[in-house]
């Protein structure tokens, strides 16, 4: 049997990530793997991501790493005014980008989820490899979202841990376009995922994560299922 654990945000990368594990490379029994680090959007990325486990007859995980959000300084999880973006807006998104990046996160994720792996091979033997929905931004990828990254947690996994757990990005070199298309083909319902940073039940059609989720089904020449509150 193949085993995964993938970590899930409720949002379309992850759940696209999860479906292709399931349902294209398929994996046997997979964990859905969500994190409570004190985001705001936590009610709506915590409802999709146990959707797409119930979808996929998996187990849902959830971790609680509240300090990880006491630290950080996003505006994912502090107070603060998010700036109303256009289109024209997206040519450069890196100091809109900035404020958003919570110190080290998936880096935190990815030892929870080696932990949970290693912990599941000492009892049962069964080998879990580890998914993350990834993908590149180009010059304005957040560092612990990149290849680099990916491979020197695979490096600290092949020296930490008990067995050789990989962890495995599929759809890094994907634009979100791509993935999009992907989902589309696996069946994905892309109205039961969740990208909004502001936290309320309805995308607010503004933030920069609204702004690129427009963009993706724009350019994948595809329906945008997503209510907005504003576009």
């Amino acid at each position: 049997m193949k085993n995964a654990i993938v970590l899930c945000s409720g949002g379309i990368d992850s759940v696209t990530t999860a479906n292709y594990v399931k349902k294209k490379l398929k994996y046997d029994s997979i964990i859905i793997l969500f994190f409570d680090y004190g985001q705001k959007s936590i009610f709506m990325e915590r409802k999709f991501s146990k959707k797409c486990a119930e979808n996929l007859s998996s187990k849902f995980i959830e971790v609680n790493v509240e300090f990880l959000g006491k630290i950080s300084t996003s505006l994912i999880n502090k107070g603060g005014k998010i700036k109303k973006l256009s289109r024209k807006d997206l040519k450069n998104t890196k100091d809109e980008s900035e404020k958003f990046y919570v110190p080290c996160r998936n880096a935190v994720f990815l030892v929870y989820a080696l932990a949970i792996a290693e912990s599941i091979f000492t009892r049962k033997k069964k080998k879990y490899d580890i998914f993350v929905g990834f993908k590149q931004e180009g010059k304005e990828s957040y560092p612990d979202t990149t290849k680099k990254f990916v491979n020197s947690m695979n490096n600290l996994s092949s020296v930490s841990c008990a067995s050789d757990f990989k962890i495995i990005a599929p759809l890094i070199e994907m634009d979100k376009e791509d993935i999009i298309e992907l989902g589309t083909k696996l069946g994905v319902s892309f109205k039961d995922t969740s990208s909004c940073y502001i936290g309320e039940k309805i995308h607010c059609g503004y933030c920069l994560a609204c702004k690129l989720r427009q963009e993706g089904f724009y350019w994948a020449n595809m329906k945008d299922p997503t209510k907005y509150k504003s576009s």
